[in-house]
C-alpha cells in the first residue's frame, strides 16, 4: 500500500523516495539490484575496515625463514601427552623451520616422539633466542663447585 505495488521480492521493500517505484523492465530491475548489492558491499567493507584497525593495533607480524630456530607452544589440545599437568614445560624446542607455506603456516623439523603433524600456525611459534647468560652461569658455577 505504501509503495503502490505488491512487493515481488524483499528488495522491493527497501527505502526509496516516493517518486521511485521498482521497475518492471528486467534490465532496469537487474541494474537496480546490482546498485543495491554494490552499496551493501561498500558499507560492509567500510565497517570491516573500521573494526580491523583497533583489532590489529597491537598485533605484530612475525615471519620465519627456512633454517630459523623456533619454540613451539605446547597447547594441551594438540600435545596432550606433553601437557599432563601445569608444572610441565609450556614450550618445546628449539626446532628448525623446514618449509614456509605462507606467512601463517610453517613445517618444522619435529621428532617422531611428539606424534603430531609437523605443520604449525604462526600463533603456536615463537623465535628462539640463544641465552648465553645461562650457559655462562652454569660454567662458572661448575668451576666453583656448585651445580645450578
Amino acid at each position: 500500500m505504501v509503495y503502490g505495488i505488491y512487493p515481488i521480492s524483499p528488495l522491493d521493500l527497501t527505502a526509496r523516495s516516493l517518486d521511485q517505484k521498482p521497475s518492471a523492465d528486467i534490465v532496469t530491475r537487474v541494474e537496480e539490484i546490482q546498485k543495491i548489492h554494490e552499496l551493501v558491499r561498500s558499507r560492509i567493507e567500510k565497517a570491516k575496515a573500521s573494526h580491523q584497525a583497533p583489532a590489529h593495533k597491537h598485533k605484530k607480524k612475525v615471519v620465519f625463514q627456512t633454517g630459523d630456530l623456533i619454540w613451539i607452544h605446547l597447547r594441551e589440545e594438540k600435545f596432550p601427552s606433553n601437557r599432563k599437568n601445569k608444572l610441565m614445560p609450556r614450550a618445546g624446542g628449539p626446532f628448525e623451520v623446514l618449509e614456509r607455506f605462507n606467512d601463517n603456516a610453517y613445517k618444522v623439523d619435529l621428532p617422531g616422539d611428539y606424534g603430531v603433524s609437523a605443520t604449525f600456525n604462526v600463533a603456536d611459534l615463537s623465535a628462539y633466542q640463544a641465552d648465553d647468560h645461562l650457559t655462562d652461569l652454569r660454567i662458572k658455577s661448575l668451576q666453583q663447585g656448585r651445580v645450578i
